[in-house]
C-alpha cells in the first residue's frame, strides 16, 4: 500500500509517493529508496498494481520515496534550454536533501533508483557527491547512444514545451515483443502516462549523450545497471553495456547486464519482478557495506 507524498524544498514542492504508510515495518538497517521516474511518466510507474517497486519494497521493510521530478505531477515546473537533465539533478539533490532530514532517522544512507531520463538525473547527482548520505545508484534504461529514427523522431517534435505522445506510439517504444509481458500490459501502465518536457527528450539524445562519460566518470558510489534486451530507445547489445560500464570508472563497483526478455520499461514485463528483487538486493548489500 502506497500513500502519497508531499515536499517543499528549496521554495520548491514536489508530489510523490510512499510505502510509509501506517503499519509500515521498516527493517534493521535498511537504507531510504528514492525513486525517480523517466520521462512521459509520473512517480506512479513505480508503484503499478501487480508492478509496484514500492510493495515489494515494503515487504522487505525498505522505505521508498518515488518523487515526481518537476513538470510531473503537481511538482513545481522547471524551465530549461539545454542541459535540463542537470537542472533536475541540482534541485532534486536539495529536495533529496530534506527527505533525508524528515525519513532518515536510523537508516545508514540513501540508494538512488531510477529509470531512463531519470536514470540520466540520478547518475548526474550521484556524480556531485552530494552532502547526505548516497550508498548506491540503481539504474535502468539509459545507455551510450541512440538509434538514429530515434533521434530524427525526438528533433522533428512540434515546438510546443510539453509533448503527450500517442499511447499506440508509446506503448510500441516502451514494451519488448509480444510474449515478453503478460496480457494486461500495457494498459495497466496507462495510469501512470504523462506529458513530457521537450527539453528533456532533446536532452537525453544530444547534451546527455555527450556528457554521459564525463559525468558517470566522477561517481563512486557502487552502481547497478540494468539495460531491456529489446530496448527500442537505445543501441541495445553487449558491446554497448560494456562501453556504458567502462564509463563508472571511478565507482566502488559496477554490475551491469542486458536483462533478457524485455523492453524500454523493465518493470512491466515478464522479467519485472526478478529485476526488481536484483535491485532491491543491491540496496541491501548497499546498506550492509556500511554497517
Amino acid at each position: 500500500m502506497s500513500i502519497p507524498y508531499t515536499l517543499t524544498a528549496a521554495d520548491r514542492t514536489y508530489s510523490g509517493r510512499t510505502n510509509l504508510a501506517d503499519g509500515f515495518a521498516r527493517a534493521e538497517g535498511a537504507p531510504l529508496v528514492v525513486a525517480l521516474h523517466g520521462g512521459t511518466y509520473t512517480s506512479e510507474y513505480f508503484d503499478i498494481p501487480g508492478y509496484s517497486l514500492l510493495d515489494r519494497a515494503a515487504e522487505q521493510g525498505i522505505p521508498v520515496i518515488a518523487l515526481d521530478r518537476p513538470n510531473y505531477g503537481t511538482s513545481s515546473p522547471l524551465e530549461s534550454d539545454d542541459s535540463i537533465i542537470l537542472d533536475n539533478a541540482a534541485v532534486l539533490e536539495d529536495a533529496i536533501g530534506e527527505i533525508w532530514e524528515r525519513e532518515g532517522a536510523g537508516a545508514p544512507g540513501i540508494v538512488l533508483v531510477a529509470h531512463s531520463i531519470g536514470a540520466a538525473v540520478a547518475t548526474a547527482i550521484a556524480a556531485s557527491r552530494p552532502a547526505w548520505p548516497l550508498l548506491g545508484l540503481s539504474i535502468s534504461g539509459c545507455l551510450v547512444r541512440v538509434p538514429q529514427e530515434s533521434r530524427a523522431a525526438w528533433e522533428s517534435l512540434p515546438p510546443i514545451p510539453m509533448i503527450e505522445l500517442p499511447v499506440p506510439m508509446k506503448d510500441q517504444v516502451m514494451f519488448g515483443p509480444a510474449g515478453s509481458y503478460s496480457e494486461d500490459m500495457p494498459a495497466a501502465s496507462h495510469p501512470s502516462n504523462t506529458l513530457v518536457p521537450k527539453a528533456e527528450l532533446l536532452d537525453i539524445i544530444g547534451g546527455w549523450i555527450a556528457r554521459r562519460a564525463e559525468v558517470c566518470g566522477r561517481v563512486t558510489v557502487p552502481v547497478h545497471h540494468r539495460q531491456g534486451e529489446f530496448d527500442a530507445l537505445w543501441v541495445t547489445d553487449e558491446d554497448e553495456i560494456e562501453q556504458f560500464r567502462a564509463g563508472f570508472g571511478a565507482a566502488a563497483a559496477v554490475d551491469t547486464a542486458l536483462q533478457p526478455g524485455s523492453g524500454h520499461c523493465i518493470d512491466f514485463h515478464l522479467a519485472g519482478a526478478a529485476f526488481q528483487a536484483g535491485q532491491l538486493s543491491f540496496v541491501r548489500e548497499c546498506a550492509a557495506a556500511v554497517a
